[in-house]
């Protein structure tokens, strides 16, 4: 984790993530994190019942479901789910990398995917 005052290269950080998912904090900012997340794979489908939750696209592109729409985030775009919306992400191609920022103390809950 990065300390205040100190630059964190994200390019960097992101070609040393490996593994099938791997999510973690890179700062926190009073009440929030700031996480760096890469996807080989989908991950499950979840809400977060006490927190928005911020994705900015770093590398290649994230796949965002909700229950009524799906959003491709590429490196550079921005996209915010709401507290208590089901979702679940996943690549688009071999590897995504993704920044989130979110309540540290946020809970994640499983859920069941939705009906089409």
């Amino acid at each position: 984790m990065s300390e205040p005052l100190e630059v964190l290269d994200l390019l960097r950080r992101a070609k040393e993530l490996s593994g099938n998912y791997q999510n973690i904090v890179l700062a926190r900012i009073n009440d929030h994190v700031v996480r760096i997340s890469q996807m080989t794979e989908q991950y499950f489908w979840h809400l977060h019942p006490d927190s928005d939750e911020t994705f900015l696209g770093l590398e290649g592109t994230v796949i965002l479901e909700l229950n009524d729409r799906r959003i491709e985030l590429s490196a550079g775009q921005m996209f915010t789910v709401p507290k208590g919306v089901k979702h679940r992400t996943s690549p688009s191609d071999a590897r995504s990398v993704n920044l989130t920022i979110e309540r540290a103390d946020m809970t994640t809950v499983k859920v069941e995917e939705p009906l089409s």
